[in-house]
């Protein structure tokens, strides 16, 4: 089972994000957009019982809807379970070394991005 903190309230936070990070990578992945116990417990080693009380919550917190076999996140979930996603991940979805960040003319034109683009490519050629 992941490390999770001791009292209640806290423990509640981690099991939350937990499930809305899991919902979104399931989403994304295209694996399907509704969340049933078994995979809390498969993904995440949360037993049956307190996996249905996190999903209850999560209902009665609006971050999830009730599906056909389960439940799939709200609008509200998505977007939170996006922004944790994002923040818990972003070391590893930063740009690469040389590739252009979101700061970047590129993203503003068209030929601002070929001229971009032609400038990297120049430097990228040995000399």
């Amino acid at each position: 089972m992941l490390s999770q903190p001791k009292s209640q309230p806290l423990r509640w936070l981690y099991w939350r994000d937990e499930i809305l990070q899991l919902l979104f990578w399931i989403e994304g992945e295209g694996f399907g957009q509704q969340l049933e116990v078994e995979a809390l417990e498969r993904f995440l080693g949360l037993d049956a019982e307190a996996a249905r009380k996190h999903l209850e919550l999560l209902e009665r917190d609006g971050l999830l809807e009730p599906a056909e076999c389960g439940y799939r996140l709200s609008a509200r979930g998505r977007m939170e379970g996006g922004r944790m996603f994002a923040e818990g991940f972003a070391d590893l979805t930063q740009p690469a070394h040389g590739a252009c960040g979101p700061e970047c003319w590129c993203r503003s034109s068209e030929a601002e991005a070929v001229a971009c683009e032609a400038d990297r490519r120049a430097w990228a050629i040995p000399r």
